[in-house]
């Protein structure tokens, strides 16, 4: 989860004469790394913030941003916009993530560096025993960006959904992307490969209050057929070439599992009701 380097990108957002910068600027920022934006075929920024329906000058909470590859997107959007951005970033102490502490830092130094392009983004954090993610009854969109699965192995995913529903304002949406298993069976509560059924997704969700608004097949990949040798961590970007832990096998045939790609995912829309 180590930050990759910024290199010399230009700090500050575009902002065209009399407009506010638009989501698709945010995009095609080019403060974001080629290789972020090698991604965007896989993770359809625009459409799926659109599908999540972020607006400008929104109040949006990112859980675990991980190296910051939506916050290069939101945190200039919103900043442009009169916005806000809350980054409920690991718990610092937790005992469970003992490279918590190094993750954060550098996320931190990350929005350091180019602090007039990223706004005021405020760090807050998730965990075991973390305390609110954001303000109460304060957040228009809340993101879950493919880390059930680490929740899910931690036992704090109950814990996500509902520090989520206490950040929402009533109204509020809770937008999810996630790496998705196959249907049917007894789902594995602790996502060992990295794949979460859809169904267990959303009854969380319900349990923890929200209402089911929409799916959509955006970030789909039929191509995926979920039965690597490493998990879903076998394909890019991860591109995982022996167990977690051991050393990487120079030997391994990335071909087949490139020509996949990324994974199948789930893309959810949720409400908090009013």
């Amino acid at each position: 989860m180590a930050l990759s380097a910024c290199g010399r990108a230009p700090e500050e957002a575009p902002k065209p004469k009399g407009k506010a910068l638009t989501l698709e600027a945010a995009v095609a920022g080019a403060w974001r790394t080629p290789q972020d934006k090698a991604r965007d075929a896989w993770r359809h920024p625009v459409e799926t913030l659109n599908f999540w329906g972020l607006k400008p000058g929104a109040t949006v909470v990112e859980f675990w941003p991980g190296a910051g590859w939506y916050t290069d997107i939101l945190a200039p959007f919103l900043a442009a916009t009169g916005g806000k951005l809350y980054a409920a970033n690991l718990q610092a102490d937790d005992p469970g993530e003992p490279a918590a502490a190094e993750i954060v830092a550098a996320y931190r130094r990350k929005l350091r560096e180019k602090a007039k392009l990223y706004g005021d983004v405020e760090i807050t954090a998730f965990g075991p025993t973390s305390g609110p993610a954001a303000p109460a009854d304060s957040a228009d969109l809340v993101l879950f960006l493919r880390n059930l699965h680490n929740w899910m192995a931690a036992g704090i995913a109950e814990k996500a959904f509902h520090d989520a529903f206490a950040a929402l304002k009533p109204g509020g949406v809770l937008g999810i992307e996630e790496h998705r298993a196959d249907p049917g069976g007894v789902p594995d509560l602790l996502a060992a490969d990295g794949y979460v059924q859809q169904a267990y997704v959303i009854q969380m969700a319900k349990e923890a209050g929200f209402i089911l608004d929409k799916t959509s097949e955006i970030n789909a990949n039929p191509k995926d057929t979920k039965d690597h040798p490493f998990g879903v961590w076998t394909l890019p970007p991860v591109r995982r070439s022996s167990p977690r832990g051991q050393p990487e096998d120079p030997t391994f045939d990335h071909t087949k599992y490139d020509a996949i790609g990324e994974s199948d995912r789930m893309t959810l829309r949720l409400l908090k009701p009013t």
